[in-house]
């Protein structure tokens, strides 16, 4: 019988600014830590900064910008429309600044992944960082989920931890939270790159060979 032959996961990644987390999975698969191909990055803004680091790369980039449209809907639509020409395996968001509609999330169900920094379910939405400290948790992270029609309330693949200290201001916590969010998501995209991550029926997430999806950072 003749071997099978491995297709990379084909990912299609939305931004619309720098594209940090971006940037980390593109260079993940480019060092062959992520077997996966990023066929395009799609920007809801035609500045982003992390445009031109992509064409650098030699990546597709496409730009969807929100102001062209009238509604959430049509917006969301032509962006569909623009991620199924390349027939993505998985669509991840790092930093799209846009709320989805319904109909755009169920029509990527379970191929529709995010970022958040908090640890959800707390602090869903914006301003995490400030949530967090005025709340005087002790500590707090980043969040890799399934996107679901609930904003910020899917199911959770992995999370990234980082103490908060006494003096931490919202943007000390900022940094020190990006930097364990560039560890965990291109991990994670690594994950769903080999087939390992499953979706359950009862919509908790199991990935293959039992991995830590707990990360702690090391930079404190």
């Amino acid at each position: 019988m003749p071997a099978t032959t491995f297709l990379p996961r084909r990912f299609v990644i939305l931004i619309s600014g720098l594209g940090s987390n971006m940037q980390a999975i593109v260079r993940a698969c480019q060092q062959n830590a992520c077997p996966a191909d990023v066929l395009a990055v799609i920007s809801s803004r035609a500045d982003a900064a992390g445009l031109a680091w992509v064409q650098g790369q030699g990546i597709a980039t496409r730009v969807v910008a929100h102001t062209n449209f009238s509604s959430r809907e049509t917006f969301d639509a032509a962006l569909a429309a623009e991620i199924d020409q390349f027939e993505p395996d998985y669509v991840l968001l790092a930093g799209f600044m846009r709320v989805l509609t319904p109909e755009f999330v169920q029509h990527y169900s379970g191929r529709l992944v995010n970022i958040h920094p908090s640890l959800l379910p707390a602090f869903p939405g914006l301003h995490t960082h400030a949530q967090a400290l005025a709340k005087g948790v002790q500590a707090h992270g980043c969040t890799v989920h399934f996107v679901t029609p609930l904003l910020d309330h899917g199911p959770i693949i992995a999370q990234g931890v980082v103490p908060v200290k006494e003096d931490d201001k919202p943007e000390t916590l900022a940094r020190r939270v990006l930097s364990v969010e560039h560890v965990v998501y291109p991990q994670v995209a690594s994950w769903l790159a080999q087939g390992r991550v499953h979706l359950m029926q009862d919509q908790r997430v199991q990935v293959d060979g039992a991995p830590s999806r707990l990360f702690i950072s090391e930079h404190e």
